[in-house]
């Protein structure tokens, strides 16, 4: 039987992950403008492709063609994601964010079930539609409001999150890839469309970089060092040394961190009902990840699955 001082050395690692994902949403707030959005961007994981390609350079360069070509495809889906998540976290709550984001765990095996046609449990169905019904009152502040901006852009994060982890489990160009190799790449081609578009949607990122004070500095190596680096490489240790499902669980606890450091750092105010409706986001998206069965045959490792903001 492991003891539990072991089980918890290997839980805090993963633990710490999900913390440091939650406070995301709120760096990208403290370093990032609507129009400076893709210039941090490319600061963000320019301070990071060097670093993970060294690391990834003996298995980069066995890299084939096909697989330069898979991961450079996906990398554009993931740029994606990263464009909707930023510019959404910059037009709503650090606490809408990080609870909107969370829906992907709901999205992702309704959509297998969609594609396997295959129903799923109406335990998950359930969990599903109380999700819906805490995103209307988070979103609306408790009235009946429409979204903000920002509160939809987040949202087609989430939906593009999904269609990530699909088809990463469906591309069979890097399905027997080294996991670093097809990051790194991923990641570039993500870092080369933000590069190119910088010019013509704000400030150049030499600008941004050259007008940023310390305090903004220190948030940006916390995304790029903490968010992106750290969290990576815990989850390919973690993977490893624990179960695929604790792993999921401690990293689900993300949207909860998210909405401690929105309401205590942030000062994100909720309303009774937003605050209601921000607990059944909380629950929902538990209920549904512990209930839903969808039938996954090309499950994707916890490691290739998009990080956070």
């Amino acid at each position: 039987m492991r003891a539990p001082s072991s089980a918890l050395l290997r839980d805090l690692p993963v633990l710490l992950v999900a913390v440091v994902w939650g406070s995301s949403f709120l760096a990208v707030q403290r370093v990032a403008e609507p129009g400076t959005v893709v210039a941090m961007l490319v600061l963000r994981f320019g301070l990071v492709l060097p670093v993970l390609g060294l690391a990834a350079w003996p298995s980069l360069r066995r890299l084939r063609r096909a697989e330069w070509l898979g991961g450079a495809g996906l990398g554009l889906v993931l740029g994606g994601i990263f464009l909707l998540e930023t510019f959404g976290a910059v037009h709503t709550s650090a606490t809408n964010a990080g609870l909107i984001i969370s829906l992907t765990i709901v999205f992702t095996p309704l959509a297998e079930s969609a594609l396997a046609r295959t129903p799923l449990p109406r335990s998950f169905l359930a969990a599903a539609g109380l999700a819906v019904a805490g995103i209307a009152l988070l979103t609306g502040d408790g009235g009946l409001r429409a979204p903000a901006s920002g509160d939809l852009l987040v949202l087609g994060a989430a939906v593009v999150r999904t269609v990530n982890v699909l088809a990463t489990a469906r591309a069979r160009a890097i399905r027997e890839s080294d996991t670093l190799a097809v990051t790194w790449v991923q990641l570039a081609a993500a870092t080369l469309v933000f590069a190119i578009v910088a010019p013509f949607a704000g400030p150049l990122p030499w600008t941004v970089a050259s007008a940023y004070g310390p305090a903004q500095w220190g948030w940006l190596l916390h995304l790029s060092l903490l968010c992106t680096l750290f969290a990576f490489f815990v989850q390919m240790w973690a993977v490893r040394t624990t179960s695929p499902s604790r792993v999921s669980l401690l990293l689900g606890t993300e949207p909860l961190w998210a909405a401690v450091f929105g309401i205590t750092l942030a000062g994100n105010h909720l309303g009774p009902l937003a605050l209601l409706g921000g607990a059944l986001v909380l629950v929902s998206t538990e209920w549904g990840r512990r209930t839903a069965s969808a039938p996954r045959p090309e499950a994707v490792p916890a490691e290739r699955e998009p990080a956070a903001v």
